[in-house]
């Protein structure tokens, strides 16, 4: 579904993306794991036109996207929840999800948009409580979820997720990649970012490691989980007793 070849990217002088090289293939879940500033969170704006690739090509579902403006990608089926969540705080839930469906219901799908936000107030219930209430006023939890449902209205075939659990209490983290798992049972395609590499690996199929803007190293989930490099460095004790 997704090929990003031999991309390299830069902010000002400072190059983030050094020949990065990935896949994602249809129903797979794929995370991106690495320290900070390692690049993982620079990919994903890349693949959502955020930020230009200088060099290298992006290509989803045999098409070359390489910097297409997001707005046509979102089009194409290529959807970003970004990190921090960034709700539109003044706005309630209802109006929320409603802006995740913007370009559908400009397209003149407003029934089955309208039939899709009650479908995630379904799947979310707590949202459903709160749809009247300002998105600024959720706790941090309920805007995760927030920014997961107005993702989906877009009714992406690849959804990327930036940091999901950054902030977020152990158990709310696992309850999110619950739902992410969840979306994939469905037919979703998702390549996350996570700093909680060890969480991430216990959903995903694949992943890759980042260093400095370079893949270092790539398998499948297990054989992640079970290198001891990739321990050393990434998965340590933390969430443990949660996640395991």
């Amino acid at each position: 579904m997704l090929r990003v070849r031999s991309v390299d990217a830069s902010y000002g002088r400072v190059q983030a993306l050094r020949g990065v090289s990935l896949h994602v293939d249809a129903g797979e879940i794929v995370t991106l794991i690495g320290a900070n500033g390692a690049g993982k969170s620079t990919t994903l704006a890349v693949i959502s036109g955020l930020i230009r690739a200088q060099v290298g090509d992006i290509q989803f579902d045999g098409r070359d996207v390489t910097n297409r403006p997001p707005h046509r990608l979102v089009r194409a089926g290529i959807c970003q929840v970004p990190e921090g969540r960034q709700v539109f705080g003044d706005l309630t839930v209802a109006d929320n999800l409603l802006l995740g469906a913007y370009s559908r219901w400009r397209r003149g799908g407003r029934s089955e948009v309208m039939a899709d936000i009650e479908r995630q107030f379904e799947r979310f219930p707590q949202l459903d409580e709160r749809r009247g209430q300002l998105a600024g006023s959720l706790s941090g939890g309920e805007q995760q979820m927030l920014a997961l449902a107005r993702g989906l209205l877009s009714r992406p075939r690849l959804l990327m997720l930036d940091e999901p659990s950054l902030g977020l209490a152990p158990i709310i983290a696992r309850q999110f990649l619950d739902e992410v798992q969840r979306s994939r049972d469905e037919g979703l395609t998702v390549l996350l970012v996570e700093q909680n590499a060890r969480a991430a690996l216990r959903i995903a199929d694949r992943g890759y490691v980042l260093e400095t803007g370079r893949i270092v190293l790539e398998g499948t989930a297990q054989e992640l989980l079970d290198n001891p490099e990739v321990q050393r460095a990434y998965l340590g004790k933390g969430y443990r007793e949660v996640w395991e």
